[in-house]
């Protein structure tokens, strides 16, 4: 038996319609007869699993909601990306192109990944951060505020880049790092253990920073 069906409600979305999703039976939080978010067909929400499309989120295009994910509140997820294991997405976040978030990572607020980006693990993008490019994030880390990680850049373990930061190229981040302000890791550095770029500072070409180090101003690394 399905677990859902289309509604004849429908809206327009870049020239895409969709149609409001009601509950055919109870699974996972969701009780028969509950009224869902929006998609464009059933190539889009897994019959499958506990995966749901909550209140005004939309699905459309190729984009794929699967196994136990959860879209919620005003997020659009479209083109071919892909949504799955027990990934949550909500606020009003965006994730497009070939970008897939999975395990048990959260993208909300105003955040976007979209690319071929990949996030997964328990990872957190949040606030108006971005991933894009073939950035990929994973482990306990988190990206937010204004923060973007691009390129080929990986994030990973338990790594915090927030502020107006940027991390790009082949750039990664790990351990326990925390990379903030207007800092810059660019090229193919390395930052990691428990050490912190802030303010100005920009770490580049080959540079490794690790242990306690902390790199400040408008110091350049490199």
């Amino acid at each position: 038996m399905k677990k859902y069906e289309l509604t004849d409600e429908t809206i327009s979305e870049n020239g895409h319609t969709i149609h409001r999703i009601k509950a055919l039976k109870d699974f996972g939080d969701v009780k028969k007869g509950d009224i869902g978010g929006y998609i464009e067909s059933e190539a889009n929400l897994s019959q499958d699993g506990d995966c749901w499309a909550y209140h005004s989120a939309i699905v459309y295009d190729k984009a794929k909601v699967l196994e136990n994910a959860k879209v919620l509140n005003f997020v659009s997820i479209y083109n071919d990306a892909e949504i799955r294991g027990n990934a949550e997405i909500y606020g009003a976040a965006k994730v497009y192109n070939n970008a897939e978030i999975s395990g048990n990572a959260e993208v909300y607020g105003f955040a976007q990944v979209y690319g071929y980006a990949v996030v997964n693990d328990y990872t957190k993008v949040y606030y108006n951060a971005q991933v894009y490019g073939f950035a990929k994030v994973s482990g306990l880390s988190k990206i937010c505020d204004y923060a973007k990680v691009y390129g080929n850049a990986k994030v990973s373990e338990n790594a915090k880049v927030y502020g107006n930061s940027e991390v790009h190229d082949n750039a990664e981040i790990s351990g326990n790092a925390e990379i903030y302000g207007n800092a810059e890791i660019l090229d193919n550095a390395h930052v990691e253990d428990n050490a912190q770029v802030f303010e100005d500072a920009a770490v580049c070409y080959h540079a490794i920073v690790g242990f306690h180090e902390i790199i400040r101003g408008c110091e350049v690394y490199s």
